[in-house]
């Protein structure tokens, strides 16, 4: 208990709750997109289930930390090219997360998703097994890259375990708010998804060349041009709030001889 009382410990705590908190914003981004295919009444058990199995994912992944560090070594080569347990994790999360997401922008483009909704007494109609298996699925990669990360910024695991949990809270209760801003707000939900398509590419990258990925600070541009993106869009919002009607461009007009 004593290790938890020091200005050292406070300090570890509170840094992995913080990297926790901002790498998960593409997984609350996921999450809230995908349960609102649910019906509402569901919607609130999905998240206590995704809270749980995010905790007790990441906690299982903290007391396998020693065969973590140990999973950036190649099990295979194919071509020169050595593949490690977490290449393959961030691989195939990659793929799976582009395939989803263009799936997500297909039901929005084409109106499949209004007719969905429509059919639906409450909210989307989609069954609470698969949206689960999802989420896990998804939550399961982030959570093996970002434990990967934060090796080596707490030097007791309970102290990461405390922090893993103060994290899942945090994000289980803003959860909610991202879930309905996202769904009110169509042009947000495209940029989210925009964002996800690039976190599926960042992850294949990561998957195929660590090494590379950390070298060109990929996750450093996307987040940067996505959070310019919303700032943009927000910007757009307060304007379109204040214009009565909208803002009319002054052009040359030519007459015709």
């Amino acid at each position: 208990m004593e290790q938890f009382l020091t200005a050292d410990a406070i300090i570890s705590l509170f840094t992995p709750v913080l990297m926790e908190v901002v790498l998960g914003i593409d997984n609350v981004i996921f999450v809230s997109i995908v349960m609102n295919r649910l019906p509402v009444e569901k919607r609130l058990s999905a998240r206590r289930i995704w809270m749980f199995t995010g905790i007790g994912v990441r906690v299982i992944l903290l007391l396998c930390i020693g065969y973590i560090v140990r999973a950036v070594h190649p099990l295979f080569t194919i071509g020169g090219h050595g593949f490690s347990l977490r290449d393959l994790i961030m691989l195939g999360g990659g793929l799976f997360l582009l395939i989803k997401t263009t799936m997500e922008i297909h039901h929005k483009l084409e109106g499949e998703e209004e007719a969905t909704l429509q059919q639906g007494a409450a909210g989307g109609t989609a069954k609470l097994g698969p949206i689960i298996g999802q989420i896990i699925l998804i939550d399961t990669v982030f959570s093996f890259d970002s434990i990967i990360t934060a090796v080596g910024l707490a030097k007791h695991v309970p102290i990461m375990i405390v922090a893993v949990i103060i994290a899942m809270f945090v994000m289980f209760l803003f959860a909610p708010k991202i879930s309905n801003f996202i769904h009110k707000h169509p042009t947000f939900k495209m940029l989210a998804l925009s964002f996800l398509v690039m976190v599926g590419v960042v992850l294949i990258v990561e998957g195929w060349s660590a090494e590379a990925a950390h070298d060109m600070h990929l996750k450093n541009y996307v987040y940067f041009a996505m959070a310019f993106s919303f700032l943009v869009e927000l910007l757009n919002m307060k304007m379109r709030k204040n214009t009565k009607k909208p803002v009319e461009l002054r052009e040359p007009k030519i007459d015709n001889e």
